[in-house]
C-alpha cells in the first residue's frame, strides 16, 4: 500500500485520503476511497474495459479510461453509463523513461499550474491500487453535475489538421499563432482569453512540457459564448523523453525574429515570448506581468514539489529540469 501523508489532490499536509477541499472540487462533494478496488493489470485484460478506453482515446502512448463516482469508489464507466472523470494509469510505453512516475508528473504540474501561477485547470488527484500503483484521475469539466455535456473541440479539429492529410503526427504540426488566431476568431471575449493562452505557452516551456500539442488546447461552450478551456494535460515531460521546447512543430511562430540567445543557443528567453505576445495583440502592460511569475521558481511550488507523491530523486530532478527552464527564460538578448 502506498503510504498517503498528503492530500492526494491538493496536497495539502497531514491528510490520509483526499481532503474537504478536494472532495468538494474533484468528487462535487461525495466522499471517495484513494484507494482502488481493482489492479491496472486486471483493468487493462478485461474486454469490456478495453473497449471503454477506445470510447475516450485511439492514439498516444497513455491510455485514458472513462469512470464514474460510484458507493463511494472509483469505477470504470459502463457502456450505458456517462463517464464523469477520467483516469489514466502509467503508459505501456516501457521505452519511456520512469514511466511509472507519470501520474504523479502529471498530477504534480497540474498543481502547481492551478496553485501556484492560478491557471484554471481541470480538478485532479491520485489514486492508488492495493499493490501501490498510481493512477492520475481528472473531473470531466465537459459534464455538468445534471449529465449535460457541454459541446468542446480541440484546436486540431477547429484549424482544421487531420490524420488523413497530414498523417499520424497531425496535432503536431503547426505553431502557437496558429491557435492564437484561432482564438481571435472563433472567442467573442478574445483577449481574455488569448492571456490564458499565453500564459499556458509560457508555463508549458518553463515547466518543460514538451507536449503541448493541438489537441491539449480546447474551446468549449459554457453559455452564449465558446472559451477556452481549462487546462489539461498539463506535464514535465522531460523527466521523462528527451524532447523539444515546444509541443508544435513550428514553435511560437515561424514569422517572429528570433532574439541572438535563440539563435545562438537553440532556446528562447523572455523576449522571444514578449514579441510573441506582441504578435498576438497582448496588451504589454498585462503581458509582462505574466512573464514576470516565470522569472524565479517560487516557494509554492518547491513546496508541493516535496509532498507530491513522486520519489525524492524525481524531485529532485524535476526542479532541476525547471531551474534550468528559468535559467534560459532569464537570459539577456541584446
Amino acid at each position: 500500500m502506498t503510504e498517503i501523508k498528503n492530500c492526494p489532490s491538493l496536497l495539502l499536509e497531514g491528510f490520509d485520503t483526499y481532503s474537504p477541499s478536494a472532495i468538494r472540487t474533484l468528487f462535487g462533494g461525495t466522499k471517495v476511497n484513494s484507494v482502488l478496488s481493482f489492479d491496472i493489470d486486471e483493468f487493462r485484460n478485461v474486454g469490456e474495459i478495453a473497449e471503454a478506453m477506445h470510447r475516450i482515446s485511439v492514439s498516444g502512448v497513455q491510455e485514458k479510461f472513462p469512470a464514474i463516482i460510484k458507493s463511494g469508489e472509483i469505477r470504470v464507466a459502463g457502456d450505458d453509463e456517462r463517464s464523469t472523470h477520467i483516469l489514466k494509469p502509467a503508459p505501456w510505453d516501457k521505452t519511456l523513461r520512469d514511466r511509472k512516475l507519470i501520474p504523479a508528473n502529471e498530477h504534480l504540474t497540474m498543481q502547481i499550474a492551478s496553485q501556484v501561477y492560478g491557471i484554471q485547470t481541470a480538478a485532479n488527484g491520485l489514486c492508488f491500487t492495493s499493490k501501490a500503483q498510481q493512477m492520475y484521475v481528472t473531473r470531466r469539466f465537459d459534464i455538468l453535475p445534471d449529465g449535460t455535456k457541454l459541446p468542446m473541440e480541440d484546436f486540431a479539429s477547429i484549424i482544421g489538421k487531420n490524420e488523413q492529410t497530414l498523417g499520424l503526427h497531425f496535432k503536431y504540426s503547426g505553431c502557437y499563432e496558429d491557435i492564437a488566431k484561432a482564438i481571435r476568431t472563433n472567442v467573442a471575449a478574445w483577449m481574455i482569453d488569448m492571456e490564458r493562452f499565453f500564459e499556458l505557452v509560457v508555463f508549458n516551456y518553463i515547466y518543460a512540457n514538451g507536449d503541448a500539442h493541438l489537441k491539449n488546447f480546447s474551446l468549449i461552450l459554457n453559455g452564449p459564448d465558446y472559451r477556452l478551456a481549462p487546462a489539461y494535460d498539463l506535464l514535465n515531460t522531460s523527466l521523462h523523453i528527451n524532447g523539444d521546447d515546444f509541443g508544435l512543430d513550428g514553435g511560437l511562430s515561424p514569422d517572429i525574429e528570433k532574439s541572438d540567445v535563440f539563435d545562438r543557443t537553440g532556446h528562447p528567453c523572455r523576449l522571444d515570448f514578449e514579441r510573441f505576445g506582441n504578435r498576438i495583440g497582448l496588451v504589454k502592460r498585462r503581458m509582462e506581468k505574466i512573464l514576470n511569475k516565470y522569472m524565479s521558481l517560487p516557494e509554492g511550488a518547491m513546496n508541493l514539489i516535496d509532498r507530491s507523491y513522486l520519489p525524492d530523486k524525481a524531485k529532485r530532478n524535476y526542479a532541476r529540469i525547471v531551474n534550468e527552464r528559468i535559467t534560459r527564460f532569464v537570459r539577456k538578448s541584446e
